[in-house]
Order: structure tokens, then C-alpha cells, then sequence
């Protein structure tokens, strides 16, 4: 999947969490907000909050097909409430390869 196709899928998959996301989807869809976001807050703070506050959900929902592909329930999102080794955690599940079968 290229940038722009993680994007378009993402942005029409707003507020679906189900189904699975593939790493590359996840991946670029993160590079994009993590851009986007700085060039917005380059220009004004509300600015990047605003567009972070715009791409949230999309970015729960991504995150959720992303742990469905590695066979894991989205619930584990809530790991990210916990620094660091949430973090640490929810970051080596994100680069897993696809598990097969899988339950999503």
C-alpha cells in the first residue's frame, strides 16, 4: 500500500474499527498524521490541535485493524495509559507480521 492509498483508505474507513489494517497502511497513515501535525503546529498551536483532534479517531480506528491483524483486540489500546511500557508493547505489536489464522 503507497502513502496516498493509506490516506484515502484510512479517511474512508473514519470511524471503522473493524476488519485489519496492514503494517504498511498503519505506518504511513502514522507518518502522515506525525507530519501534518508539525507542519500545522509550524504554522499555529490551535492549528495542530485541531487537525490532531480531527485525525484521532481515524487513528484509534487504524490502530484497532492494526492489532486485528496481529490477532490481538483493539481493547489493548488502552495499554497506550500506560507510559512507556505501553508504549513499548503497543510499538513491537504494531511491526508484527500478520498472524494467520486470525480471529478478525
Amino acid at each position: 500500500m503507497t502513502f496516498g492509498e493509506s490516506i484515502s483508505t484510512c479517511f474512508s474507513k473514519y470511524a471503522n474499527f473493524d476488519g485489519r489494517a496492514s503494517r504498511s497502511e498503519f505506518w504511513w497513515w502514522f507518518l502522515f498524521t506525525f507530519l501534518a501535525s508539525a507542519a500545522a503546529g509550524i504554522i499555529s498551536e490551535t492549528l495542530s490541535a485541531l487537525f490532531s483532534l480531527a485525525v484521532l479517531l481515524p487513528s484509534l480506528a487504524v490502530g484497532a485493524r492494526r492489532l486485528h491483524d496481529t490477532d490481538r483486540s483493539a481493547w489493548f489500546l488502552l495499554l497506550w495509559f500506560i507510559p512507556i511500557i505501553g508504549w513499548i508493547v503497543l510499538l513491537v505489536w504494531a511491526v508484527q507480521e500478520a498472524k494467520e489464522p486470525n480471529r478478525f
